[in-house]
């Protein structure tokens, strides 16, 4: 089997656990100011490039890289060494990190199915949930181990509190757009310290984030969670926002469908495997009754709009408004 390089970096790194810093309106405008707010608004709008045009189910190279670090190309291997990069080879029958967290996810999802709901008398917010989470709580730092390299271990407690933040409050046993940009952050903090590849954002995407929405789905089904922070019917969606970002961009040019063809039911069913914005719109119909332009009256407005282009445009500057 062939190898490929893995590149350490030559600086210590810093890590802290995370605590939350905006806790009123006013603390928004300083979060908008921050190098965080402009490195994860760059980290979405990255893969929003990266996905456009493109079906969930095309074909797209992961980067082969060793133990889930930024890979040196042999041209520049020199530059690196320059640098002070330590250059190491790591046989090829190692796995990619993007496999190692589709395996993380879907220890979460076996978890749900070893915690069934419980008997309640209320119908919805089913308190198994805090049962599934107290294991992710206990577990969390350990799942986030087994995708970075070992010396990156001290990452590990920082970057898990987002891994914890992504999957809902287990107090309030609901789930919104807060823990959606919890995971979004995850990825993003893996990006920054080399264990994921910005090259590789139809992976991330179409296999990671795809996956993680799955799970999510099925923890909403199963404990019947409350939307968290839900705007009702003038919301985008009770729980995600974007998937509705990234699977727009991906219908950018489509030859047939346009924005106006994703309340048809018909077009819904033969194309959700390859868009992420149709498997949502079949998520909604799955879990909501009555007519579509009353219980979700935002899409419902959106479908009007002339292009995917537009559509995708609009949401960016909704998500960064929300």
């Amino acid at each position: 089997p062939g190898t490929s390089e893995e590149v350490a970096p030559p600086l210590q790194q810093n890590f802290m656990i995370p605590k939350k810093e905006i806790n009123m309106v006013s603390d928004m405008a300083k979060w908008k100011r921050s190098q965080a707010y402009a490195d994860y608004m760059g980290f979405i709008l990255t893969l929003n490039e990266g996905v456009r045009g493109k079906k969930l189910t095309c074909e797209y190279k992961v980067s082969e890289v060793g133990e889930g670090l930024q890979s040196c190309p042999q041209d520049a291997e020199a530059l690196c060494v320059l640098a002070g990069w330590e250059i190491k080879q790591v046989t090829s029958g190692e796995k990619l990190p993007i496999e190692k967290l589709v395996a993380l996810l879907n220890t979460l999802d076996r978890w749900i199915d070893e915690t069934p709901p419980v008997d309640q008398p209320s119908r919805f917010g089913n308190k198994a949930f805090r049962t599934w989470y107290a294991k992710l709580d206990q577990e969390a730092e350990k799942l986030v181990a087994t995708v970075i390299p070992k010396h990156l271990a001290d990452a590990a407690p920082e970057v898990a509190v987002y891994l914890k933040e992504s999957v809902g409050n287990s107090t309030r046993i609901d789930y919104g757009t807060g823990h959606e940009a919890a995971f979004a952050a995850f990825l993003c903090c893996l990006c920054k310290i080399g264990v994921l590849r910005v090259d590789d954002q139809m992976a991330i995407v179409f296999k990671v984030f795809n996956r993680y929405l799955e799970v999510m789905r099925k923890l909403q089904k199963t404990y019947r969670m409350e939307p968290a922070g839900s705007q009702g019917v003038w919301g985008l969606d009770d729980f995600q926002f974007l998937p509705f970002i990234w699977g727009s961009s991906q219908l950018i040019d489509h030859p047939n469908l346009e924005p106006r063809h994703f309340v048809d039911e018909k077009v819904v069913n033969e194309n959700h495997k390859d868009f992420m914005f149709l498997e949502c719109i079949l998520f909604i119909t799955e879990m909501k009754t009555g007519p579509f332009a009353e219980h979700s009256n935002q899409l419902w407005n959106i479908s009007a709009v002339p292009s995917w282009s537009k559509v995708n445009q609009g949401l960016i500057r909704m998500y960064k408004a929300e």
